[in-house]
């Protein structure tokens, strides 16, 4: 079948499809794994938007491995779900097994990441502009250090992510033309606290204990906790000796900006699922097609934002 007939048939279907709605649909959910409070926060939100909504969630936690996504989605296929949700953990390699979707005629909607895969192939895709959130987070660290000469290390997410590589090219358009802004050490911490202490470790001793650094750019919050961990025990002061610029708005980064640990971070919303089901909804009942994006917003928080009121409201969405 081509893509092409696909949708056609898909469409001509819809009515039928939406007359099901109030009986519960079964939707499967192929998660990256548990890597950050933000991928806590989005499975805890998708869960219990699915059950307010009455749907029956099929979870699979791939435990941050593509071949364990791919077979989810074989399994969910074999299922017949009635949709399925991807949070893909890399950006390729998505083709035959979307493909193997769209012949089941099973819509599929990605949620907070991109795939490098025809867009015929799913449904939507539900998320923020990764760009723009790394040009929101290197424009503060332009304004802040207001033309002072700043060393940054940057610990990136997972390689081949597109977080990892648009949250990158955002930042890095942003501090373009300004030359007294510098990358100097940049290397994956594959989005986790842990690891973010690790790297940042290798960081420090590799520029004079932290002397030679002016900024952290980190692609997540979790990884820059695990930095201010690495600085403060390295006998600096994150925050002041180490600026610190993150992107997700997860709680703990807000309790560190409370704590004059961290500076700034860019939200990522992890309510994902919410504009997903939406768009599939109005899919099931009259075969509306959605946009092929569903952009969330991107919001700047600093120290002048209450960031401790940010981390009461934000502590029980299960980060």
């Amino acid at each position: 079948m081509t893509h092409a007939t696909m949708l056609t048939t898909v469409a001509a279907l819809a009515l039928s499809a939406g007359a099901a709605l109030a009986e519960g649909e079964t939707i499967g959910f192929s998660q990256i794994g548990s890597e950050s409070g933000w991928r806590a926060a989005e499975t805890t939100l998708t869960r219990s938007q699915a059950e307010e909504r009455g749907y029956q969630l099929q979870f699979s936690d791939a435990q941050q491995r593509q071949e364990n996504q791919i077979a989810a989605i074989r399994s969910f296929v074999a299922q017949g779900v009635d949709a399925i949700l991807l949070a893909p953990v890399v950006a390729t390699g998505w083709d035959s097994v979307l493909q193997e979707a769209a012949e089941a005629e099973i819509p599929v909607v990605l949620l907070d990441r991109q795939v490098d895969s025809a867009d015929d192939l799913y449904l939507t895709a539900v998320g923020s502009d990764l760009v723009h959130e790394g040009e929101v987070a290197g424009q503060w660290l332009v304004d802040e250090v207001a033309g002072e000469p700043c060393r940054i290390v940057e610990l990136q997410g997972t390689t081949g992510s597109s977080p990892a590589i648009d949250r990158k090219t955002g930042f890095e358009n942003a501090i373009a033309g300004h030359d007294n802004l510098e990358i100097v050490r940049s290397q994956t911490a594959d989005f986790t606290r842990a690891r973010g202490k690790e790297v940042m470790e290798s960081f420090l001793q590799a520029e004079g204990g932290g002397a030679d650094i002016c900024a952290l750019y980190a692609h997540n919050d979790d990884m820059a906790v695990g930095a201010i961990q690495a600085i403060k025990e390295a006998g600096l002061a994150p925050g002041t000796d180490i600026l610190v610029v993150s992107i997700d708005a997860v709680p703990d980064i807000f309790q560190a900006i409370a704590a004059g640990e961290a500076n700034a971070t860019v939200e990522l919303t992890p309510n994902m699922a919410g504009p997903a089901f939406d768009a599939l909804e109005a899919y099931w009942a009259d075969g509306t097609m959605p946009e092929k994006f569903i952009q969330t917003e991107s919001k700047l928080y600093t120290a002048a934002d209450d960031p401790q009121g940010e981390y009461d409201r934000r502590k029980d969405l299960g980060y």
